[in-house]
């Protein structure tokens, strides 16, 4: 009879999974009861990126997922469903209207939408009262309807402008589209104090319990680093324009043909030595590239699920990964080829910034090479800001450690961007995000800004000598009058001087490299 019992307890076991809305229900259903993401991963014991997946299509398993259809069943009893005609396909407009953002790095927040309340909700900057909505959430237009920033009294609302207040319509009234100017409230959202904190209130913890131990302190937040980017991650996409998808389907051509093998894409590694140098002995300065996964983070990015097209145009609203036959590279003697040190000829799976990269060599600015040839592509609606957040706040870390020479939170940042490029595609390390291809657009977003800092001294006169990897230029001339030195993104460190003549030895030979972070930064 035991035995029965037992059988009994596991067909009990694998008994029907408990059904879910769709994946936009689940996301109105927790809109509409005001929740946030963090809220709702709380109660279930999740990341909010994890929602964010559920809401994009992923569907939990076994006790999550009855858990979760239990909070959505008691949300929909609350909030019956109801016909929305006022609320318009969003995402179709991010994604064309984005392409401005491109050319145009500021132009990302003229198009959030503005909607008048037909009762005032509270401002999610100061709580109080505010009567619209910018980007689906409550708050004041004018930073002076704020509480927190008046200090001695908000003014009525139809008040006459003072010389202290900027003349224009009353907050009351929403500007045509065209018209409108760039919303004060949105660049509240953009300022990075909060996230900065957070980095710098986990050290100051981990210190804390290590009693001042700087190498214990240390281990312990660089063991920690992982999920302490995705949680930078999620703070810094409040009130984000886009969702990120954490787990979409991935074509095969970005999944790995063998166990310990790689998979299709080429990120086009530079590794290139000069063959010959002009007569003579020369001095030669290796420059280091400070930040280069840091600054590499803003790049076109792939919103949602890859999309297969085939044919030769390029679309610079959307992103992903193409089938190319690169052009022929008549300058090996000066500059290094784009596409890396390739030995087999024909076509190849290259990313976004590969692309983008060989398409302004062939423009008429430049005119190096012959446009590629695009035979298919995978990509999806893009935006470069993606990711913007998340990086300003971690470079607002890093500027504040250097001028602080605290070092535990410099390797502490540096660990946190690093394993997060290194740990979003196949990596048991990071279950939260499963996305092979931002990672390897981010790494082929290092390996464009290098070649492109090698144009750049090539352009000014300096000769350049070598081009290694993310972060490894070497230059004879005067470098100063090309780069900043220094510490920050935008600035390089000299790792070494040395003399050279015209023998140099090419020590190039070998494969792409498989994206080791051991060479990021000092």
């Amino acid at each position: 009879m035991s035995d029965f019992d037992a059988i009994d307890a596991l067909l009990a076991d694998v008994g029907p999974q408990a059904e879910l809305p769709p994946p936009d229900v689940r996301r109105e259903l927790r809109e509409q009861a005001r929740l946030s993401k963090a809220q709702v991963a709380r109660a279930l014991g999740v990341s909010p990126s994890t929602v964010g997946a559920w809401e994009g299509g992923r569907d939990p398993s076994d006790e999550i997922r009855a858990k979760y259809a239990y909070l959505l069943d008691g949300l929909a009893a609350k909030f019956p469903t109801e016909p929305t005609p006022e609320a318009p396909p969003a995402e179709d407009e991010d994604e064309t209207g984005d392409e401005s953002a491109s050319e145009n790095e500021a132009g990302d927040d003229a198009g959030d939408e503005v909607e008048s309340l037909v009762a005032p909700e509270a401002c999610v900057l100061c709580g109080a009262p505010a009567t619209h909505r910018v980007a689906g959430f409550a708050q004041h237009l004018d930073p002076s309807d704020c509480r927190p920033a008046t200090a001695t009294g908000t003014q009525p609302a139809g008040a006459q402008p003072t010389q202290t207040q900027p003349t224009g319509p009353a907050p009351e009234t929403t500007p045509h589209p065209a018209q409108r100017p760039r919303s004060p409230a949105k660049r509240a959202f953009q300022e990075q104090s909060g996230p900065a904190d957070l980095i710098g209130q986990t050290v100051q913890a981990a210190l804390a319990e290590h009693q001042g131990d700087v190498e214990a302190t240390l281990a312990a937040l660089l063991k920690r680093a992982i999920p302490d980017a995705m949680r930078l991650l999620d703070e810094t996409r409040k009130g984000a324009r886009y969702d990120i998808v954490a787990h979409p389907w991935i074509p095969d051509i970005l999944r790995k043909q063998t166990s310990k093998g790689a998979d299709r894409i080429w990120e086009a590694r530079p590794k290139w030595t000069r063959h010959e140098l002009p007569p003579g002995r020369h001095e030669v300065t290796a420059l280091d590239i400070n930040g280069a996964y840091l600054s590499a983070l803003k790049t076109h990015l792939p919103l949602g699920q890859l999309e297969h097209s085939a044919g030769f145009a390029h679309d610079r609203r959307r992103a992903g990964v193409h089938l190319i036959t690169p052009p022929a590279w008549e300058h090996e003697a000066v500059l290094p080829n784009p596409i890396g040190n390739r030995d087999e000829p024909g076509p190849l799976w290259v990313t976004e910034p590969t692309l983008r990269l060989l398409l302004r060599l062939s423009g008429p600015k430049h005119a190096l090479c012959e446009p590629p040839e695009i035979h298919e592509s995978y990509t999806s609606g893009a935006t470069e800001n993606l990711l913007e957040k998340f990086r300003v706040a971690l470079k607002e870390a890093r500027d504040t450690a250097i001028a602080a020479d605290d070092e535990v939170t410099l390797e502490y940042v540096k660990a946190m961007y690093s394993k997060f490029v290194s740990t979003m595609g196949e990596s048991n390390y990071n279950r939260e995000l499963y996305r092979p291809d931002w990672m390897h657009i981010i790494r082929s977003q290092a390996f464009s800004n290098l070649w492109m800092k090698a144009l750049k001294a090539h352009d000014e006169g300096l000769t350049v000598v070598r081009a290694m990897g993310t972060d490894e230029l070497h230059v004879i001339g005067d470098w100063h009058r090309v780069f900043p030195e220094g510490r920050g993104v935008t600035e390089v460190k000299m790792k070494d001087i040395y003399t050279a003549g015209a023998d140099v030895v090419d020590d190039t030979e070998g494969t792409e490299g498989t994206g080791d972070m051991s060479g990021e930064e000092e």
